[in-house]
């Protein structure tokens, strides 16, 4: 995973557990996943709204 071991990853987590705590984890991976999804849904739409375009501009052509 982005080439790094099982070491770095738990340092990486223990530093993130210190810093937030263990209350507030749940709550920034929440926010994260929703960010995730948003993004992966605006990506879409813009797919959507190319093709849209495309689909135009072939018909303007013929």
């Amino acid at each position: 995973m982005f080439g790094l071991g099982m070491q770095e990853i738990l340092v990486i987590a223990l530093i993130v557990l210190l810093l937030f705590g263990g209350k507030k984890i749940p709550e920034l991976m929440n926010g994260l996943g929703k960010g995730v999804k948003s993004f992966k849904d605006g990506m879409k739409d813009m797919d959507a709204n190319d093709t849209k375009t495309e689909d135009k501009s072939d018909n303007a052509k013929e």
